[in-house]
């Protein structure tokens, strides 16, 4: 079994060489700080043919973590007001439907949003999944698909199903975007800024580290936030969680998105908008009108 080295060793690669030399130059303008980035292996285990990539990595941690919270939720009354809508076991059947969302839907969203010409000239490419290419509004409307399904196959609330996916789902997306990080790709724009960081297939020039922006903001800081209103009770309202995700997570990947480089096969849109922020826009407005819902609904009774 050979063990990939993570490589904190910061070899400069060319691209760093090459921004040096034209900053010698007075080409381009050097910044007082300009990161290399890590010299990161994409694969964490390999045992012959087969290989373990950090970005499977992530998705597996990101599941069982996510599992694991959703277990601790539906196990204490004190966040319902009294016992959970639904059983812990429905939620570890509810695994398997969730885990098949998040990868069919986020592949086909890729697929269908990001580069369709592309996989309609190589059909067989889309189920190469070891090759990246996965789309978060993909992904999430697979998950609402399998809470759909899955909530009317066993009897149970749908909007309280969506809130406990929901409130683990950053944990997810914390551990995703640092693998697109260590896999060096989605990438920001250009900056001169101290932290900016050279990619090695970013070009010359040094570039934001908007994973690490997304990282913070889709993930620990939306944890936080979520965490926060379901101590005050946010899940005894169902659906007002889903809502909040939502709005939350539409907002905080608009942000990340003035600074992320938009995907070469479709660059800026209308009224220099990227891809990200029009599939954001829906989400936010879905995530208001869900919140809206939830308030005027009914609650959950304590029993």
């Amino acid at each position: 079994m050979k063990i990939a080295k993570i490589g904190w060793n910061w070899l400069i690669p060319d691209s760093c060489t090459r921004f040096v030399t034209a900053a010698a130059a007075g080409k381009i303008a050097m910044p007082a700080l300009a990161i290399p980035f890590p010299s990161f292996d994409p694969i964490l285990v390999s045992i012959g043919p087969f290989a373990i990539r950090w970005y499977a990595l992530a998705y597996i941690v990101g599941i069982l973590a996510g599992w694991l919270y959703a277990r601790a939720l539906l196990q204490s009354e004190r966040p319902w007001g009294g016992p959970a809508p639904m059983k812990v076991i429905d939620f570890d059947d509810f695994i398997l439907w969730v885990t098949l969302g998040i990868i069919l839907g986020g592949r086909l969203g890729y697929v269908l949003f990001y580069n369709p010409r592309y996989f309609i000239e190589n059909p067989t490419e889309a189920f190469q999944l070891w090759k990246g290419g996965m789309s978060f509004h993909g992904g999430f409307t697979g998950c609402v698909i399998a809470v759909v399904l899955f909530a009317r196959s066993r009897g149970i609330s749908m909007l309280s199903l969506g809130d406990v996916t929901c409130a683990v789902a950053p944990i997810g997306l914390f551990l995703g975007r640092l693998a697109n990080f260590i896999n060096s790709e989605l990438w920001g724009r250009t900056t001169d800024l101290p932290w900016a960081v050279l990619f090695p297939n970013g070009g010359s020039l040094p570039r934001h580290p908007s994973q690490l922006y997304e990282a913070t903001l889709e993930g620990l800081v939306l944890l936080a936030v979520l965490g926060y209103l379901i101590r005050v009770g946010a899940l005894r309202r169902p659906g007002f969680i889903t809502g909040a995700f939502a709005l939350g997570y539409g907002i905080a990947r608009f942000t990340c998105e003035f600074f992320r480089e938009p995907d070469v096969q479709i660059g800026y849109l209308w009224g220099g908008l990227t891809m990200g922020m029009l599939l954001s826009i829906p989400l936010m407005v879905a995530g208001l009108g869900f919140m809206m819902a939830a308030r005027r609904g009914k609650q959950l009774e304590p029993t």
